[in-house]
């Protein structure tokens, strides 16, 4: 599959400027930027508007090339002329989530109460808060009714609270590879990152804009953590096993003796280079809120009464970070609601992070699914 970028804008927009935007935590945010890209063209109807919802580390770069890295958008694999979120078809908006580090406003920006950067002084912020701002943002557009709302992981988190919070205006969706509430054992890991960042000296209480010290090695070691749990034990040990780095010997010593060891050390330096430690911590403690059951009463299928959306969840059979098991609770619970869904394991052995990769089963999916609600919705006709 082709991996050339669609045509895209970058725009900036600032939202709730005449009335602030309530948070879930019981305070406001008003007049915040908003950054987003846009692939394709939005039909006369307004009709064929696709929200695309990043994960944690993500960024509304998602098929653009990514200007502190200069890589390829995260998703240019899927969003595209003919790929599938085919360009020539649909209208691909993407935007950087509220509480992030690439122009939408979050903890590294101006506090106008104080003229300095927020730090820890900005709002706790939720999954809710970010598909809020979103909502805004589609007010803004003037689309009525997104034709689908998509994304993984977090993305997926989001994706879960835009049909449950706004059903009208979500014709179909596609939560991949997430759950309904935060696990004890994924809080347990957000924690250590957090732990990790906090620990570090030059994080400052979180007041580090002004030094020239950041806490990148705290940072760093979050994104190491982390990222083990991408990844599978098998793709684990496909790409590295026991391979030495560079070396035909070990050192006896703490150097990188293992490509492993030295692939963890490249991912938590490189992310260092693009992400805000403040923002990780701010959207880390977003996904543990989450709990879409407990939001409505200890019961998920409440989450979706009288939902008119069209469902298509996405597990990956070798994803431990959100297992099957609970993207199963979620198709349960839509079935209970008496909801239109469709649901499919996908066999890999690449972890949690084969929705960011190259998996013919998931396109295969996910692309009939779109013709399918597209024929539904008189798209192309």
């Amino acid at each position: 599959m082709s991996i050339s970028p669609p045509h895209n804008d970058t725009h900036n927009v600032i939202l709730a400027k005449e009335t602030p935007m309530p948070l879930d935590c019981g305070t406001t945010i008003g007049a915040f930027n908003m950054a987003y890209c846009t692939y394709g063209e939005l039909n006369a109807e307004k009709s064929n508007a696709i929200l695309v919802c990043h994960a944690l580390t993500g960024d509304q770069y998602a098929a653009s090339r990514q200007p502190v890295t200069g890589k390829d958008g995260w998703w240019n694999m899927m969003i595209g002329p003919g790929k599938v979120l085919d360009t020539d078809k649909y209208f691909v908006v993407c935007s950087n989530v509220l509480g992030g580090c690439m122009g939408t406003t979050g903890p590294r920006d101006i506090d106008p109460a104080t003229g300095k950067p927020y730090g820890l002084n900005f709002p706790i912020i939720t999954i809710g808060d970010m598909v809020r701002a979103q909502a805004l943002l589609q007010d803004y557009l003037e689309i009525e009714s997104w034709f689908c709302v998509i994304g993984g992981s977090m993305g997926g988190m989001q994706t879960l609270q835009w049909a449950s919070a706004y059903p009208e205006r979500v014709f179909s969706a596609i939560p991949i590879a997430c759950a309904a509430r935060h696990s004890a054992q994924n809080i347990a890991f957000h924690e250590v990152g957090r732990q990790a960042v906090m620990a570090d000296p030059s994080w400052q209480g979180g007041d580090y804009y002004a030094s020239d010290a950041k806490p990148r090695a705290g940072l760093a070691v979050a994104r190491m953590a982390a990222h083990v749990t991408y990844l599978s034990e098998a793709a684990l040990h496909r790409k590295f096993g026991r391979n030495l780095q560079d070396r035909e010997n070990l050192t006896y010593g703490f150097d990188a003796d293992f490509q492993v060891e030295s692939y963890l050390r490249y991912q938590g330096i490189n992310f260092v280079d693009r992400f805000d430690a403040n923002s990780y911590l701010y959207i880390t403690r977003a996904m543990d809120y989450f709990d879409l059951v407990e939001d409505h009463g200890g019961t998920l299928a409440k989450a979706f009464e009288g939902s008119n959306t069209r469902f298509c969840s996405v597990s990956f059979s070798s994803d431990w970070l959100f297992p099957t098991s609970e993207n199963r609770k979620i198709v349960h619970a839509l079935i209970a609601a008496a909801a239109n869904v469709s649901f499919v394991e996908v066999e890999t052995d690449k972890g949690h992070d084969a929705f960011l990769l190259e998996t013919p089963e998931m396109f295969k999916t996910i692309q009939g699914f779109l013709q399918s609600s597209a024929k539904s919705r008189g798209l192309g006709e």
